[in-house]
């Protein structure tokens, strides 16, 4: 089943489209107690809307059930980590530009069945679409121009859609590829923290779990049809790819989430990272736009372009033989 959202109009030319993505949003929590940016939030992305704006689609990973009441399900202690985003900041989400929220991770069941619904409920009186949660929606399918952009998202908790399940994996993007113009996949996996932004070969092991084979995963799902993959869940940035010409972001890191996360060094690194296709999904080229998050704050602008500077480090370090090229203002370009 997938849901399916309404045309609107993006600016884009006739042969080419352009896809915003960001890593994890959690817009504030008011759990185990309220802590909520200023202004009731309404500042958290102005300086980041222009460019999910403009885009054709812009899609991220909500990092926390949207909800006003329920049952932690981690405990009510301090270091709980249970984010609970208020209803009433479900707006703040359409009014940034998102398309499509990935709920394939492991807050979206902080607030247990009824967290999962309310934040559902919310998303759709939004016309975001959503999915990742197994027995829930397998898919999305968002049509903005005419196009038809299908969407999958997997996760590695007991709840979610797991990317380790290649055999459902193939099966939706199959799906997918038949219903839809571009395939889009989302994946929250990796170990997280600072000491693990290097993209590492095999299966990642963290607190006991399997965070997934993500260089495996992300080169299968290309290989099945899919044409743009977007990572998150290590809290910190990582490489980027092109594999037969499609693209693959590893990981985008904490994008706004001014409470309850290490928002310190390179934990702090925010970007929006906008990609050009063409209408047959091919990889055209890109640019990295660099925000740094401040507590309470949210993502803003960084002059000097560390995080495109780290991206590029990351991507020359841990991908070998790429044929793209980020310079140190973030562009991404292929070589020829």
């Amino acid at each position: 089943m997938a849901t399916t959202v309404s045309a609107r109009t993006s600016k884009s030319d006739a042969d080419t489209l352009t896809i915003a993505m960001t890593g994890d949003i959690m817009m504030g929590t008011t759990f185990p107690t309220v802590q909520l940016p200023a202004n009731d939030g309404r500042d958290i992305f102005r300086d980041t809307k222009a460019i999910t704006r403009q885009a054709s689609i812009a899609v991220g990973n909500l990092e926390g059930a949207v909800c006003d009441s329920g049952q932690s399900t981690k405990g009510n202690g301090p270091n709980s980590y249970s984010f609970r985003m208020p209803t009433r900041f479900a707006p703040l989400l359409k009014d940034a530009g998102y398309d499509f929220l990935s709920m394939a991770n492991n807050h979206a069941r902080d607030f247990g069945d009824e967290g999962i619904a309310s934040t559902e409920c919310v998303l759709t009186e939004q016309g975001i679409a959503f999915c990742g949660i197994a027995g829930h929606q397998e898919s999305a399918l968002v049509e903005i121009d005419g196009v038809k952009y299908g969407i999958c998202a997997f996760g590695h908790n007991s709840y979610t859609l797991k990317h380790s399940d290649l055999n459902l994996v193939k099966k939706i993007i199959t799906d997918l590829r038949q219903k839809a113009d571009i395939v889009i996949v989302s994946f929250h996996g990796g170990a997280e923290g600072k000491a693990h932004n290097r993209l590492p070969y095999g299966q990642e092991t963290f607190l006991g779990e399997n965070r997934g084979d993500l260089r495996n995963f992300a080169h299968f799902c290309i290989d099945n049809g899919a044409d743009v993959i977007y990572g998150h869940g290590p809290h910190v940035v990582r490489a980027m790819e092109v594999y037969k010409g499609r693209f693959i972001a590893y990981s985008l890191g904490n994008f706004c989430t001014p409470y309850g996360m290490n928002l310190t060094g390179i934990s702090g690194y925010s970007p929006v990272v906008k990609i050009t296709i063409g209408t047959d999904g091919a990889f055209r080229g890109g640019k990295i736009y660099s925000f740094i998050q401040t507590k309470g704050i949210g993502p803003r602008f960084d002059q000097t372009n560390s995080v495109a500077k780290e991206i590029k480090r990351l991507t020359e370090a841990d991908i070998q033989g790429s044929p793209i090229r980020i310079d140190s203002k973030g562009y991404i370009t292929l070589e020829h």
